[in-house]
């Protein structure tokens, strides 16, 4: 692999919940603060926000695709002195209503190959954050 080919992220949920309801946890501030992290969101592109986890970190982020209850993206950067952490990513959220709710598919792409670590953290945090999702979901009944 070369020093320009990044490696993406893919989880895929079946959510038994209609779009409309998913878009909500996916696009209000309060929503997402529950499932991912703090944040100062606003479903406008171009809106620069920040994601603020537990960790302490910040990420930085700025809104590329708004689609309402169909597409979502924005980038997803964290600035770190280590190149291994060092992360210009952009995660896309595609929704796409199925019979009995949603299938909702995640991608982050942009991890080069220098970021295993990054990557294979990735991979384990969007099964937590959906997991946290799926209950936010639940107590919205």
């Amino acid at each position: 692999m070369n020093k320009t080919e990044t490696r993406a992220v893919v989880v895929e949920r079946e959510i038994a919940h209609p779009p409309e309801k998913l878009w909500r946890a996916l696009t209000q501030p309060h929503l997402i603060e529950e499932w991912l992290m703090k944040n100062d969101f606003k479903p406008q592109v171009g809106h620069r926000f920040n994601l603020r986890g537990e960790w302490g970190g910040v990420l930085d982020c700025e809104v590329l695709t708004i689609e309402p209850q169909k597409t979502l993206s924005y980038t997803w950067n964290f600035s770190h002195e280590d190149a291994a952490f060092d992360l210009r990513s952009v995660v896309t959220f595609t929704l796409t209503p199925t019979a009995n709710g949603t299938h909702l598919r995640m991608e982050q792409v942009g991890f080069r190959p220098d970021q295993k670590q990054a990557f294979g953290g990735a991979h384990a945090g969007w099964k937590q954050f959906f997991e946290k999702l799926d209950q936010v979901l639940a107590r919205a009944e």
